[in-house]
Order: structure tokens, then sequence, then C-alpha cells
């Protein structure tokens, strides 16, 4: 059987590979048009016009992306100075660490509106103002002893609250601890004792304090 070369016309036995008369290839291979790559587009934008026209109430009305640490550090820090700012006006300072996270979930939706925070991104939130928190302290303790010489008002408040903690228990051993914690070497441990359980209690109600208001956010925005 013979068949037409495709280049000069001239009939060519089948099966032979070259034409003998232009010496064209007669082996070809056929490539199907790509007919099912237009099926998704199609499906996806069916999906597209079906979920436009659901009600509100059945679509997700708020972005759910995921945290960025650098877009968290400044309504962090924001809320750590207002918090700082709260206690140098004397309020108490385990109220300032919650303050502090719950503000840090505000700032935040300030700065991101429409986004959805879960109470534990909440809670990061908020620990990482808590550690600003007690950083902004730290400081400001620090440039009032070593530049304003605030030192012996330092200790004296460390003594008034030794003095209290002594007013307050009945334990004998635990009176003479207290009064132990009142000289030169135990006021230098007690200090450092109070700064590590500082820097914990601001983490922990920091996060207590920014799931609260990723709660009560989530909340609202779901009724």
């Amino acid at each position: 059987m013979e068949q037409s070369c495709y280049k000069c016309g001239q009939l060519v036995e089948e099966g032979r590979p070259f034409c003998p008369h232009c010496a064209a290839p007669q082996i070809r291979v056929l490539i199907p048009e790509p007919v099912a790559a237009a099926a998704p587009h199609a499906e996806a934008d069916a999906i597209s016009q079906s979920s436009r026209s659901l009600p509100a109430s059945q679509t997700v009305p708020v972005l759910a992306l995921p945290m960025s640490w650098s877009d968290a550090l400044k309504p962090c820090a924001l809320a750590s100075l207002v918090a700082t700012i709260l206690m140098g006006l004397n309020l108490n300072a385990l109220v300032a660490m919650l303050i502090a996270g719950f503000l840090a979930v505000v700032f935040y939706r300030q700065q991101r509106p429409g986004i959805d925070i879960k109470p534990a991104n909440g809670a990061r939130l908020g620990a990482m103002s808590g550690l600003l928190w007690f950083a902004m302290v730290a400081i400001l303790l620090t440039i009032g002893v070593l530049l304003l010489h605030k030192g012996p008002e330092v200790q004296k408040f460390f003594r008034d609250g030794i003095d209290q903690a002594i007013l307050r228990t009945s334990d004998p051993q635990a009176a003479e601890m207290a009064k132990w914690f009142k000289t030169g070497e135990g006021l230098q441990v007690f200090m450092i004792l109070t700064i590590v359980m500082g820097f914990a209690a601001a983490i922990v109600l920091g996060a207590i304090g920014g799931a609260l208001g990723g709660t009560i956010f989530r909340r609202r925005d779901k009724s």
C-alpha cells in the first residue's frame, strides 16, 4: 500500500521511514489538542459564580491569614508603652501586664482591619507585648538607678515589700527568711528573684490578656 509524501507529493511505499524522492521523514507523531485543559477554568468560574450567589450568612466575611511577627511588633510595642505609662500613673503592675496583652490585640486589629484573630494568636501577641513591657520597665529602672541615682529608693521599695510579707506571715521560718532578705546579700537575691518572677509574670499575664482580647473580638465578629 502506498501513500503520498507530505512534502513532495510523490507516492511512497507504506512503512518506509524516508521518502526516496526528497528524503523527507515519513514517521510523524500526532499530538492531541489540549481540549480538557479548559475544564478546570470552567469549573473554577462556576464555583466562583456560585460562591458569589451565596448569602452573606453562608460566606466567611473575615480574613484568616497567618500572623506576621514583623507586623505584630508595632502594635505590641505601642500596647506596652501605654501599659507602662498607666503603671507610671499608679496602676497595679499585674493589671498593667493584662492590659498590655489586651491592647496588643486591639492595636493589631486596627492595623489589619477585618482579620480573624484566634485566641491562640491573641495569646502570642499578648506574650510579646508582655515581654516588651518588661523590657521597657527594666530600662526605666536601670536609667533611674544609674543616671538618676534612684538606687536607695529602689532598695527601700523592696525592703517595704519584705516588711509587708513579714507582717502577713505567721510562720516563724518564713519570717526569719524574710529578715535575711533585708540584709545586703539577701536583698540582692530577693531583687534577682523578683526580676525573674516579674519576667515570667509579664509573659503569662500578657498572654492571658491577649487571649481574652482575641476571644472577645472573635465572638463579637461572629455575632
